[in-house]
C-alpha cells in the first residue's frame, strides 16, 4: 500500500504533459471521387474494404472498379488521410488521447 502512495505522489508531482503540436490535416486530392470516398468514411461505423466501398458508392463490382477504388484508398493512406490497420482494410484515423487515465489525476484517491 505504501508503494502505491509513493507512486501516486511521484505521478502527481510530474509536470503536466503538453500536447505535441499537430500538423494541419493533409489535404486529399481535389478529385470528386476522393471527396465521395471521404464522405462514405465520415458516415462509416468502422473500417471497410474496397469492395464494400464500391457497394456504398453504387459502383458495379467489376474488378476494374474495385482495383481503382483500392488504388485511391492506398493513395489516401500514403497521404495520411486514412489508415490501413491491416492489408486491404481501410479506416479513418482516430484522434489520440494523450491525457493521463482518470485514476492518475483524481485527488480523492
Amino acid at each position: 500500500m505504501e508503494n502505491l502512495a509513493v507512486t501516486r505522489k511521484t505521478l502527481l508531482a510530474l509536470p503536466p504533459t503538453t500536447p505535441e503540436p499537430t500538423d494541419p490535416p493533409p489535404a486529399p486530392p481535389d478529385h470528386p471521387a476522393y471527396q465521395q470516398i471521404l464522405t462514405v468514411f465520415a458516415d462509416a461505423t468502422g473500417p471497410m474494404r474496397a469492395r464494400n466501398l464500391c457497394q456504398r458508392l453504387a459502383l458495379s463490382l467489376m474488378p476494374k472498379n474495385i482495383e481503382s477504388t483500392r488504388h485511391k484508398l492506398k493513395r489516401l493512406v500514403s497521404l495520411g488521410v486514412l489508415a490501413e490497420p491491416e492489408p486491404g482494410l481501410f479506416a479513418q484515423h482516430r484522434p489520440s488521447n494523450s491525457a493521463p487515465p482518470d485514476h492518475l489525476t483524481r485527488a480523492d484517491g
